[in-house]
């Protein structure tokens, strides 16, 4: 069955060798929610499934679990009442060891065909998924169908044919031969086996459950490992449906399904630490904030550790061909899921002469005003502002944008809540834009997540790009944007952002944003400054969840031939 599930997706697993080969467009999932393509009753079987699992436990049964627990509230204002099993950490590490007996022995195309089969059916399921992120996160509903349906499979997929390739890389057996004199040789048949390192924990986030859980889990199960989930307790359920569809798929491939496996807490009582520095955690992927993951990378030592965690985005203005399309797009990228990204930007740099434009200089209050101008426009119409600004995922945001404004600078704009017709007790806030000078750092050179924009005026691009690096360097950073006519100050940018470890996108315009990041294109996270030690995703991603164990054997004399 599961050789089957190889050859019924070899089409889509070349596919996705073949793209990140080229590093150009190639999507394996349709990110349009359509009736013509998922079926035209997908959207409300999607949402019927989704209501169903509401107000009960979650349906699956598994070894060491020691209670239940849940509290999931939408951040659009209802209570999910499911409730997830809590382990016995002890008992679940076992169980998570004791399945990999058959699995790490299964042919690298058995598992990556397993690993395509639960792919397939996740997006099958893309619209219970994405109502599931919905009400964990607060995304709005196109927002949580691409990023947690479709382009969390594409990450997922991306990470799976990355261990295709780095497993087959070294063939499964050689037939050695070496010269030792005039007459001699030595020949010895080799075999290569691909060993796992051990269980693996993934920390899922609050904001992108799906997308940024599916790289390392697909990684880990593709390479022999079992996984156990960790989801944030406040966005349990995507993950948790993850974990029922990859059971059902192992299971019906004659493997055991313990390995994959949910494990859950509270706020109040939380079993991240003691889970990733449990003895059978080999492997560790977290996302979420720097200083726990920092805690991670510090203390996990007994696992190889793979962290996503945050930093201080910027954006340098130096020059625009057309200032309303630059604050188009720049409005877009900073409203966008109420800055609850870690690639949007937080610091606008713009030096104190202002910016060119082929008509001529344009002066810091100016561009100040147009950037405050875009956000306005766009959220001037309220459905399309409910659904750009999604809903506020924890109350902590909120406090924090209240906080921003009375620290000091002055405030261009107030933000705060808007109201959502269809959710009237949802959880908003439209973005808070503050001017400060560049010799306030304490106010901007600190990662402010949520609707915080501070727009800081330097003495010149040159001191812009030496801010924008230097908070990459000693405080991470995802993305930095530049907005110039200069190519030499394009240029300049490249090398500083190269050496800060950042991913530089320049006059961005239309519908690419800077705080979108491509499958099997664009490197999220580069693993190169303090916003991470990884990136999603490359081989160095996957390569380190299995080993190569040789064995060999003389090859037995030739059989000389007689009369």
């Amino acid at each position: 069955m599961s050789n089957a599930y190889f050859e019924a997706h070899r089409a889509r697993l070349d596919g996705a060798l073949d793209a990140i080969a080229s590093r150009g467009f190639w999507s394996a999932f349709p990110e349009v929610p359509s009736g013509r393509v998922y079926g035209e009753t997908a959207k409300a079987d999607g949402l019927a499934a989704f209501k169903e699992r509401l107000d009960r436990p979650w349906p699956v049964e598994q070894p060491g679990t020691a209670g239940l627990v849940g509290g999931e509230r939408s951040p659009y204002g209802m209570d999910l009442g499911v409730t997830y099993p809590t382990p016995d950490l002890d008992r679940l590490m076992d169980a998570a060891t004791e399945s990999m007996v058959s699995w790490k022995r299964a042919d690298v195309e058995t598992r990556t065909g397993v690993c395509l089969e639960i792919l397939d059916r996740l997006n099958r399921r893309s619209f219970e998924i994405a109502n599931a992120v919905m009400h964990t996160t607060g995304q709005g509903f196109m927002m949580a169908f691409q990023a947690g349906g479709p382009h969390a499979q594409d990450r997922g997929l991306e990470a799976v044919a990355y261990a295709y390739s780095e497993m087959k890389r070294t063939p499964a057996s050689a037939t050695w031969t070496k010269q030792v004199s005039k007459t001699d040789t030595i020949t010895l048949n080799k075999t290569y086996r691909i060993v796992p390192r051990g269980v693996a924990v993934t920390v899922g986030c609050s904001t992108f459950p799906t997308w940024n859980g599916y790289p390392g889990i697909f990684a880990s199960l593709a390479t022999g490992n079992a996984v156990v989930i960790k989801p944030h307790p406040g966005a349990v359920l995507p993950l948790a449906i993850t974990v029922e569809i990859c059971r059902a798929v192992l299971e019906e491939a004659g493997f055991d399904p313990n390995l994959v496996l949910l494990a859950c807490d509270t706020h109040d009582a939380p079993i991240t630490a003691e889970l990733v520095t449990h003895p059978a955690a080999r492997i560790v992927d977290y996302t979420g904030g720097n200083e726990f993951g920092d805690w991670v990378e510090a203390n996990a030592r007994q696992a190889v550790v793979f962290t996503e965690k945050a930093g201080v985005n910027s954006m340098i203005l130096d020059g625009v061909a057309d200032m309303r399309s630059v604050s188009g797009n720049l409005a877009f990228s900073l409203c966008l899921y109420s800055g609850q990204m870690c690639t949007t930007p937080q610091n606008i740099y713009i030096p104190a002469e202002g910016i060119a434009t082929p008509e001529g200089r344009l002066g810091f209050d100016e561009v100040a005003a147009a950037i405050v101008k875009g956000i306005d426009w766009l959220l001037s119409e309220p459905a399309r502002a409910t659904e750009i600004l999604g809903a506020v995922q924890n109350p902590a945001t909120v406090e924090r944008v209240d906080a921003a404004r009375q620290a000091g600078g002055t405030v261009l704009r107030e933000g705060g809540p808007i109201d959502n017709e269809h959710f009237p007790e949802a959880r908003t806030c439209s973005p808070v834009v503050i001017q400060v000078e560049e010799g306030d750092e304490p106010l901007y050179q600190q990662e402010c997540f949520g609707p915080i924009i501070y727009i800081v005026r330097t003495a010149d691009t040159t001191r812009s790009i030496e801010l924008a690096a230097g908070a990459a360097t000693r405080l991470g950073a995802l993305t930095c944007g530049l907005y110039s006519l200069d190519d030499g100050v394009v240029a300049a940018a490249e090398d500083a952002m190269a050496d800060a470890g950042v991913a530089l996108s320049c006059n961005l315009a239309g519908q690419i944003f800077v705080n979108q990041s491509a499958a099997f294109s664009d490197f999220h996270v580069s693993g190169a400054n303090p916003a991470g030690n990884a990136t999603l995703c490359d081989g160095a991603f996957v390569a380190n969840r299995f080993r190569v164990v040789a064995s060999r054997t003389p090859a037995p004399a030739p059989v000389e031939a007689t009369a």
